[in-house]
This record gives structure tokens, C-alpha cells and sequence, in this order.
């Protein structure tokens, strides 16, 4: 654990040298929110608030993109040489790896709080009392650390800090065959049976649902067991890909 703890403040002390990254993954994110709730937002019928209707889904946005950055950190290292000297010092795998997976939580804490700060500036009013808010950061925060780790197996898996940038395309591009911009029902109906059953959309309706103090019976639940199944299966394959890397 304490191995882990001084590699996440290395892997935040690269995140703040590499400062225009850092930008573009706080910045992304609110300028997409903004983009759809003015752009497109007036054309979108959702049967509430539009900015209502969004938050949810770019926060989940948010998460995969700046989760995602995690596959690019773990090839630089893996290329540039660093982890042969950490194994040296007798650092396992697993402190290695968590370092970065702990970095992108704080990374994606202060994102999701920026993205929040301005979604309530444009007119989004939750209605979630104190529990709500804790189930919702919860979720959140399972799914973050779900989708760092499997970013982190992708960062093994690819050969060059280029390709595992490719991973950080498909985290974007997840939300947007989902419930994250509109309703399911408008896609086409080939669409609907992967929007509506695949993780992200479980998690977003789960977050709707408790931002705005509306029933969410089973979803909850539902978004937490992908959550903690997409886990489970990224921490077994970043494991077994971390030793055939350093063998």
C-alpha cells in the first residue's frame, strides 16, 4: 500500500508537468456539455431541462476520458525503462500499476467537480439528498477505478504510448451509443438492444436517477455489478500481461 501511495503522487507529479494533457482532460469535458445543451440542446426533446438530461451522461464521459489517459502513462513507462529499476526495488506490479490507477481517480475527482461547478452555473439543479449523492459518487468511483484498471491492460497490451492512445477513441466513443445525449427510443431500432444492455447506459440511468431524486429500482445495482466485473476481469488481465511484459 505505502508503495502504491508514493507511485500515485509520481504519477500526479507527470500529470502536472504535462500540463497541456491535464488541460485538455478538464476542458474536453465541459466544453462537449456546453457544445450539446447550446448547440443542440433546444432540438433534443427529453421531456425535462436538457442540462438536466446531460450532466449524467458527460460525467460518465468525463470518467472514460481521463480514465483512458491511464493507457498511454502505463506504455511510456513500460517503453521508457522505469519499471525494470522499480522491480529492482523490489516494487511488485500491482503498486506500480495502482499508482497509476490512483492518479486517474484524483484526476477524474477534480474533472467530474469542474464539470459539476459548471453544470450548475448553466442551469443544472439536483434534487438528491445526502445519500443519493454518496450512492452516486460511489458508482462513479467503482466505474473509475474499473475502466483505469482495464486502461491499464491496454497500456500493456499495446507496443507504443501511440497505440494505447487508440483506447482513450473507444472510452469516448462508449457513452454516445447510450442514454448519455438522448433517449434510446430516438435511435435506430438495430441500436436498441446494445444501448440499451451495455454498461455505460446502466450507470448513467443510475446516476440520472439519483441526482434527481427519481426511482431507480434494480439500475443501481445493475451499473455496480458491470462496475465491479469489468474490474475484476482488468486486474486479472493487467496482472497476467505485466509479467509476460517484464519477464
Amino acid at each position: 500500500m505505502s508503495d502504491t501511495l508514493v507511485l500515485t503522487g509520481r504519477s500526479l507529479r507527470i500529470s502536472r508537468r504535462n500540463i497541456d494533457a491535464v488541460i485538455t482532460s478538464l476542458m474536453l469535458p465541459v466544453m462537449l456539455m456546453l457544445i450539446f445543451v447550446y448547440f443542440f440542446g433546444g432540438a433534443i426533446e427529453t421531456g425535462t431541462q436538457y442540462v438536466t438530461y446531460v450532466v449524467p451522461g458527460v460525467l460518465v464521459l468525463c470518467a472514460g476520458f481521463g480514465a483512458a489517459g491511464t493507457a498511454v502513462t502505463v506504455s511510456e513507462d513500460m517503453k521508457g525503462g522505469i519499471v525494470d529499476r522499480f522491480r529492482s526495488l523490489d516494487i511488485g506490479g500491482t503498486a506500480i500499476l495502482g499508482g497509476h490507477v490512483g492518479a486517474s481517480l484524483i484526476r477524474n475527482l477534480v474533472a467530474t467537480t469542474l464539470v459539476l461547478g459548471v453544470a450548475f452555473v448553466i442551469g443544472f439543479r439536483p434534487q438528491a439528498g445526502l445519500l443519493g449523492w454518496l450512492a452516486a459518487l460511489g458508482l462513479l468511483l467503482t466505474y473509475i477505478a474499473a475502466i483505469s484498471w482495464l486502461s491499464a491492460a491496454a497500456g500493456l497490451l499495446a507496443r507504443t504510448p501511440e497505440a494505447a492512445g487508440g483506447f482513450t477513441f473507444f472510452m469516448m466513443f462508449l457513452p454516445y451509443p447510450s442514454s448519455a445525449f438522448v433517449p434510446i427510443e430516438t435511435m435506430p431500432t438495430w441500436l436498441h438492444g446494445f444501448a440499451e444492455h451495455q454498461p455505460v447506459t446502466k450507470l448513467i440511468e443510475a446516476l440520472r436517477g439519483l441526482l434527481l431524486g427519481q426511482p431507480v429500482g434494480a439500475t443501481p445495482w445493475i451499473a455496480l455489478a458491470w462496475s465491479a466485473g469489468i474490474l475484476a476481469a482488468a486486474v486479472a488481465a493487467s496482472g497476467t500481461l505485466f509479467a509476460r511484459r517484464t519477464r
